[in-house]
């Protein structure tokens, strides 16, 4: 009926167009009385069509926004799963910081940033984590503001951002060479932000004094940049970047310029800040010592993707594929192919013949090539250690370094002359002497396939 009704109105709609033009041409003298006629009638005709439509927007836009409000609702998006791909529809409610199939092209050719899903929860330290090019750096100056996605939507509270410029996004940001105001004190570069936001001078002092008791600089406001440490201006550019309360912190690589013993005590300042006052923190640094240390949970990028989020303790203990494995912390590699899978445990045959077992992580067959992953410390040459029927390799010592809290053996292990043994310098610790000659093994739940 719905058709009909409009088919009709179309119908009679052109024949009376036609009929007025047709009168109008009766009525009309000279050469170009039918141009004339038929320009003045198709302006009216899209004058009333407009009209039209701007009075339907009017009587029917708020139930046209309503219907497409109930379509896009957090409850029909999709949710995000901890390794940044799409899964099945849920809540994503807790989501603070969502990023929706986001990507970025600076040439309009190559993607920087290849379809990134990614949700935070309000008060988590998140860090972005990978090699230089990976698109860490690309995803946070997206959520800033100072670069534009190519496609896809980012979102902070539930609210797109993507259009709205940095200023107006209630964000704090450290930067890594500090970007403070030289020919301001530090009470100076505080007080700025709190100045653009038009806040009273009393408002402001307060806040301005608050920060740097935060940072345990208080005494400080009255100096420059340059007559501070880099320690000391590395806590000024946390609390300028604190003391707007705002609820979420970027921080691009702030600790890249301290020495080793100064960014670890920043490190532990830093988190301790971020979880008291409950800040929602995004972190980028290449790192992973800094990632493992201070992070709720860390997103490894490699080729403009997320490889695996997960918490510390399961990126480091769990890698999920090869690149992981070898980009956090230290890790031993042995090439081989699967000869047999059974539940959680597969026989993989190395290059040089010997055999090993390992927990299958992303093999699926036999035959199949695989690297195995195997961390320095949970390499055994005590076999009081290690199951009666574990599988051993012979190791020929290379050489040992002494690092203090830690004995570390560079060995020959099967066909690989890098092999990395760590073990706790304790009373009873053995110390291995280049040339020697032991068998090594580990737990097969320590020894993971992975791709090769």
């Amino acid at each position: 009926m719905f058709y009909n009704n409009h088919l009709w109105r179309y119908v009679s709609g052109i024949a009376s167009f036609f009929m007025v033009i047709y009168f109008d041409c009766a009525f009309s003298f000279g050469t170009y009385a039918l141009p004339i006629a038929i320009l003045r009638q198709v302006l009216s005709f899209l004058f009333a069509s407009l009209a039209s439509c701007y009075f339907v927007l009017i009587s029917k836009g708020s139930r046209v926004l309503t219907w497409l409000k109930d379509q896009w609702s957090p409850l029909k998006r999709d949710t995000i799963d901890k390794t940044g791909g799409r899964v099945t529809e849920g809540n994503t409610d807790a989501a603070f910081v969502e990023f929706q199939r986001v990507q970025k092209s600076y040439d309009g050719e190559n993607l920087v940033v290849k379809d990134l899903n990614l949700a935070m929860p309000k008060g988590e330290f998140l860090t972005m984590l990978g090699p230089s090019g990976s698109g860490k750096t690309t995803c946070l100056m997206m959520l800033a503001g100072f670069e534009t996605a190519t496609h896809g939507e980012i979102l902070l509270d539930g609210r797109p951002i993507n259009n709205i410029p940095p200023h107006k996004r209630g964000i704090g940001m450290v930067f890594q060479n500090y970007a403070l105001f030289p020919h301001m004190t530090v009470a100076e570069n505080l007080s700025f932000p709190l100045e653009v936001r038009k806040m009273g001078k009393s408002e402001r002092e307060e806040k301005v004094h608050r920060a740097l008791d935060m940072v345990q600089m208080g005494a400080f406001g009255n100096r420059r940049p340059a007559q501070l440490s880099g320690g000391q201006q590395q806590r000024i550019a946390l609390a300028r970047a604190l003391v707007f309360e705002p609820e979420l912190v970027l921080m691009d690589e702030p600790l890249g310029a301290l020495d080793k013993q100064l960014r670890e005590h920043m490190q532990f300042e830093i988190t301790r800040l971020a979880h008291e006052l409950g800040i929602t923190t995004v972190y980028v640094t290449h790192d992973q010592t800094e990632a493992l240390t201070m992070s709720d949970r860390v997103a490894v990028f490699d080729d403009g993707r997320i490889q695996q989020l997960a918490p510390p303790d399961e990126l480091y203990e769990a890698p999920e594929n090869s690149f992981v494995a070898q980009f956090i912390g230290e890790n031993n590699t042995l090439e081989g192919v699967v000869t047999a899978i059974r539940d959680d445990t597969c026989v993989v045959r190395l290059d040089d013949g010997s055999e090993i077992d390992a927990t299958p992580v992303n093999v699926q067959e036999v035959g199949q090539r695989t690297k195995v992953s195997i961390r320095p410390e949970r390499v055994e040459f005590n076999k009081d250690r290690l199951h009666a029927d574990a599988h051993t390799l012979k190791a020929v010592v290379k050489e040992f370094i002494y690092m203090g809290d830690v004995f570390r053996f560079r060995m020959s292990v099967a066909g690989n002359d890098d092999f990395i043994v760590k073990t706790r310098n304790a009373p009873d610790a053995v110390r291995l002497s280049p040339g020697q000659e032991v068998e090594i093994g580990w737990l097969t739940r320590d020894c993971r396939a992975l791709d090769a």
